[in-house]
């Protein structure tokens, strides 16, 4: 992106962007938190990591805005690659506990992806992490030019996107905490719900600097704090073996949905000239997914109800 000297330099390294959140992001250590925490301790644990990527959001969005400011977006690019290393040697400490063995043979990975592709609640899950993507990323890609849109400055989408990030270290960790007292499921549809609400109100609330920071903390809350919940569900329907790779599957889908929010929106803007239609848009599919979670079970499949009864009786 340094280099670039044409769109196919951009896109390139779009592609290798996205390698690298594959790899390095959350949904790439929620196997080995999943694997290494007690069921019961599960969620709230990969809260821990939400908070860990809410951290880092906190700190990025000031920090990238003052390097730019100093020296430019070029060479701000050498800045943040030289802060992206750090992560190397973080990453020698990072430990994946194997899973307990079970009673039957181990299951291999195409058992494991029939087994996941015949279970409802898990399609479900996919379609609520699609709306899960596509608000976030067009949230967080195109709210610096709605800002500007209404003639205000840069600095409010600066404090707004940063509020963003403090709001979910707070509301990561009650997603996490809130799997003790209710269905994850329950817990999903009310995130998607406060989503639908928050967007509403930037239809019918005056629109001005103020506003626009209350509706990000708000939305804040509601940011990372679907990551501990999805993917303990799939903890609960399959175990802790192939975890990662089947949240990767559903973590496939909240990319799609990324990728339309921040395409659709740069569509709709250029034909209407207006973030409107985005804003109902984003408020149907909060509703589509706090009703596709609603009908989840939150139960176990029937190998693993069938190896808990065997381990009891053994």
């Amino acid at each position: 992106m340094y280099g670039a000297s044409s769109d196919i330099h951009l896109f390139i390294s779009g592609v290798f962007l996205g390698f690298g959140v594959a790899g390095a992001g959350v949904n790439a250590m929620v196997g080995a938190v999943g694997r290494a925490a007690p069921p019961a301790e599960r969620t709230a644990a990969i809260a821990m990591l939400g908070m860990g990527s809410g951290v880092g959001v906190f700190l990025a969005l000031p920090y990238t805005h003052l390097v730019m400011e100093g020296i430019g977006w070029q060479l701000s690019l050498i800045v943040l690659s030289a802060t992206a290393m750090t992560m190397l040697p973080l990453a020698y400490f990072v430990r994946g506990q194997q899973a307990p063995a079970p009673l039957s043979k181990p299951q291999s990975l195409r058992e494991a992806l029939s087994e996941a592709f015949a279970h409802p609640s898990f399609w479900l899950l996919n379609a609520g992490f699609f709306v899960c993507g596509f608000h976030v990323v067009f949230y967080g890609t195109h709210l610096p030019a709605y800002v500007a849109d209404q003639g205000l400055g840069n600095e409010v989408a600066v404090t707004a996107l940063t509020v963003v990030g403090l709001g979910n270290l707070i509301g990561t960790y009650l997603a996490g905490q809130s799997a003790r007292i209710i269905e994850k499921r329950i817990g999903l549809s009310l995130i998607y719900l406060g989503r639908a609400a928050v967007f509403l109100g930037f239809l019918f609330l005056p629109i001005n600097a103020t506003t626009i920071i209350i509706l990000s903390g708000a939305l804040g809350l509601l940011w990372l704090s679907t990551v501990p919940l999805t993917s303990a569900l799939v903890a609960t329907f399959f175990g802790p073996t192939w975890m990662t790779m089947l949240y990767g599957i559903v973590f496939f889908s909240h990319q799609v949905g990324s990728f339309l929010g921040v395409w659709m929106a740069g569509v709709v803007y250029d034909a209407t000239r207006s973030y409107d239609a985005m804003w109902w848009i984003s408020v149907a599919l909060g509703l589509f997914a706090a009703l596709v979670h609603w009908p989840i079970k939150e139960r176990p499949v029937a190998r693993l109800r069938l190896e808990a009864v065997g381990s009891a009786a053994g």
